[in-house]
């Protein structure tokens, strides 16, 4: 059977469990048999007979390429991850960083000069 972790967002309709054993050849099997122990879990995972959109499916150790074609084997860990988004608002583009320290003389730990914003990945930012 396999090891299925369910999602924080998923663990509402299964009383809080974060892993559960499902049977099944294929992925469309597993989440059939997801769906038979926890009512309402395949709508919030398939979506006209895909995975739905904002979702990652990982069977083993790679996402799935075949969709709910996938083969899913005896003890194999089957995860649903959903994408992440967004980001902070106001970081400067590529285009805008100088390579650069990131402490000292303008960037973190000294004072902000000649349009250095502050430190980015290792990096200046500047404005303008």
């Amino acid at each position: 059977m396999a090891r299925v972790f369910i999602p924080f967002a998923l663990r509402k309709l299964t009383d809080g469990v974060t892993e559960v054993r499902v049977s099944g050849g294929t992925l469309r099997e597993v989440i059939d048999n997801l769906e038979e122990m926890y009512p309402g879990t395949k709508e919030r995972i398939v979506e006209n007979d895909a995975i739905k959109s904002g979702l990652a499916a990982v069977v083993g150790e790679q996402p799935t390429r075949e969709g709910l074609r996938t083969k899913v084997g005896e003890d194999t860990e089957v995860h649903f991850i959903p994408h992440i988004a967004g980001g902070r608002a106001g970081v400067p583009a590529p285009s805008r960083l100088r390579r650069g320290p990131s402490t000292g003389s303008g960037c973190a730990g000294g004072p902000l000069r000649d349009g250095v914003v502050g430190p980015v990945g290792g990096m200046c930012a500047r404005e303008g």
